[in-house]
């Protein structure tokens, strides 16, 4: 095995024509005993958070995730206090916090590997699994797939494995402060031409029509979604998704990478240096996980105060989501994970054991949420698309985190996995793996 931080090299040649060395046949999913508690812990608290983020583009048009004037109920003072509680505490944290993960699973993935005998193919062959469990969940349950993009950045970060873990850091740090940068200038621009006297000169008159164009059609367009739900149509959804919105998870490459392959690389650094395992000093890793969330969410509520004072129009909200939260965004990941993983191994009780449950049935909890949030809105069946406030949506959340927590913990002390985490590692290992304990 490499060492935490070490710089050797690694076995990932391809050994024979399919890409798998001779060695490989050998390779089995992690055993319950090599598991780190820690990442069960992080993971189970992001799995649940990412429903918290994700409810409004469930229960209302998709526009309504960002922009208040989209809900198809109202939303007065109370609704946009709570977008401002969700987007200080919630919103791109839970992503942020699952990107490391996936990060640090990346090369977790391959220290088993290397043990073994195996090569990095292995893994590119994990992913690519990956990315088409991504293309089903978008096409036939719900266009917020992640996995997709997960899997097509994962492919650009295994190359990268054999970096030094300082070199990893400072790639992803600089990396994700150019990323932010970038996206600052850009959303900022389009919220000044869109929003401010700034449009109103020259040639911005034309560009700021384009912008309100842009604008019309996005909510056009989840009108026609909103018909499709709200009547039951699931055939009809689906094909109108493979036919208008195929190129979505491709777009979502170039929107997320800047943000999210320098954030996996900073989660495998932190992997490597033992950050999830207990290697750094407590006292440090209170004082900065503190401080991280404490002034990324001070930055946070000044923006969001900033958005209500200018009414939640269409461009400052994508701009305060996109343009001016990453860097507060990454204090508070950095700061949430760091206090996770210094606290989780004290929170011992019934509930933290679900918890954990829940974070090693993540995948089956991701995907299975989307499934049963089909049934809670889609007109087939519940029919409670574009119903229900904000507050109401966050009561289908509470009910959802009990039904995770529920099952999750029961399900695991009689099956050695989650149910899609088992077909995940048969299709990856080529072969099926007992189930039952």
């Amino acid at each position: 095995m490499s060492s935490i931080a070490g710089t050797g090299s690694t076995p990932d040649t391809p050994g024979n024509a399919a890409g798998f060395s001779a060695g490989e046949t050998s390779l089995a999913p992690i055993a319950a005993s090599e598991r780190i508690e820690s990442l069960d812990f992080i993971r189970g608290i992001t799995v649940m958070g990412i429903l918290a983020a994700n409810i409004v583009a469930f229960g209302q048009p998709f526009a309504a995730y960002m922009y208040p004037s989209a809900f198809l109920t109202d939303h007065g003072a109370t609704s946009e206090w709570m977008w401002i509680a969700q987007f200080v505490l919630v919103d791109g944290k839970m992503r942020g916090l699952f990107t490391l993960l996936f990060g640090a699973g990346l090369y977790l993935f391959m220290e088993r590997v290397w043990e073994r005998g195996g090569t990095r193919w292995r893994q590119m062959w994990r992913l690519f699994v990956l990315m088409v469990f991504g293309l089903v969940h978008f096409i036939l349950i719900w266009a917020g797939d992640i996995l997709f993009y997960y899997a097509v950045f994962g492919f650009l970060v295994v190359p990268c494995l054999r970096w030094s873990a300082r070199v990893q850091l400072w790639v992803g740090l600089v990396g994700f402060v150019l990323g932010a940068a970038f996206y600052a200038l850009n959303m900022t621009f389009l919220y000044a031409v869109a929003d401010t006297p700034m449009g109103e000169q020259g040639d911005l008159v034309e560009v700021r029509a384009g912008l309100l164009e842009g604008k019309a059609e996005v909510l056009a367009d989840d009108a026609i979604v909103t018909g499709l739900k709200q009547e039951g149509d699931y055939a009809g959804l689906v094909a109108y998704r493979a036919a208008e919105h195929w190129m979505d998870p491709l777009v979502n490459l170039t929107l997320f990478a800047l943000e999210t392959i320098p954030l996996m690389l900073i989660g495998v650094a932190l992997y490597r240096f033992g950050f999830f395992s207990g290697a750094f000093d407590p006292r440090r890793m209170r004082f900065w996980g503190w401080t991280g969330v404490i002034f990324g969410a001070a930055l946070h509520l000044a923006i969001a105060l900033f958005v209500r004072e200018g009414g939640f129009t269409y461009y400052m909200t994508l701009a305060a989501f996109v343009g001016w939260s990453p860097l507060p965004k990454l204090m508070m990941v950095l700061g949430l994970a760091a206090l996770m993983v210094e606290y989780s191994p004290r929170w011992t009780g019934a509930l933290a054991e679900r918890v954990r449950a829940a974070g090693r049935a993540a995948f089956t909890n991701y995907l299975g949420t989307s499934i049963l949030m089909l049934f809670v809105f889609h007109g087939w069946a519940l029919g409670l698309f574009g119903q229900l406030t904000r507050p109401q949506l966050y009561i289908v959340v509470v009910l959802t985190w009990a039904f995770m927590l529920l099952w999750s913990k029961p399900w695991l002390e009689r099956f050695r996995y989650g149910p899609l985490e088992w077909l995940w590692r048969c299709l990856t290992y080529g072969r099926i793996f007992a189930l039952k304990r």
